[in-house]
């Protein structure tokens, strides 16, 4: 999403109900996560979704990373509202080809960035490189649906009245998403021990769990 029209249409959109939902989920499926750490959320977008974690966690330092500028121009003035700068920073990395910020992460974070992914596995194979021991991991993202019929019932009860980009692009992101079972797959193919995958909403799943690696 590094088309400016595109992006700003997704910051102004109506997400404030979902993301909090997927935040407040962190904590409740995860348990006691730590009152201090560093975190990693890759695929920031605008921010909302880092922001709300910051706010929910004010021990985190989180260092948030997307791929396209015109999201990140978007969540430096929400940063700067929000008076967050010293607690988040952000990178500007397109995955597999650029470095990550750091590594020794306790808590890695990712919200609707793996359905944008021609190959999952790099997700996965970021979260094991950048993992402390033991991390925190709280994926969430979109849940492709059973048929079109499913699809549009969708589009219609979450995009209905939004504006004509978001609507074509919830579509294809539906479309693009993956089923529990198949990031079940992703994660057994990487390794990636101690996570746990569900169905959180009627459009959404979340990877929850403490990282261990399998060899």
């Amino acid at each position: 999403m590094d088309d400016a029209v595109q992006a700003a249409a997704y910051a102004q959109g109506d997400f404030a109900i979902a993301h909090q939902f997927l935040v407040d989920q962190a904590g409740r499926l995860l348990g006691d996560l730590p009152p201090e750490a560093r975190a990693l959320d890759l695929g920031c977008g605008p921010g909302d979704v880092t922001v709300r974690f910051a706010r929910a966690w004010p021990g985190w330092h989180i260092d948030a990373v997307d791929g396209a500028e015109a999201m990140l121009t978007l969540a430096r003035a929400r940063l700067r509202a929000e008076a967050l700068q010293a607690r988040v920073r952000l990178y500007r990395a397109v995955l597999p080809h650029d470095p990550l910020p750091g590594s020794g992460y306790q808590v890695v974070l990712s919200n609707s960035l793996l359905h944008h992914l021609h190959d999952p596995q790099v997700l996965w194979s970021a979260v094991r490189a950048v993992a402390a021991p033991a991390a925190a991991v709280y994926v969430t993202d979109l849940r492709r649906p059973a048929d079109e019929a499913e699809l549009h019932r969708l589009i219609e009860t979450y995009g209905a009245g939004g504006p004509a980009v978001l609507q074509r692009d919830f579509a294809a992101s539906l479309r693009a998403a993956f089923t529990v079972q198949e990031v079940r797959g992703q994660l057994a193919a990487a390794g990636l021990a101690g996570l746990d995958v569900l169905a959180l909403t009627d459009r959404h799943l979340a990877v929850v769990g403490c990282l261990r690696l399998a060899c």
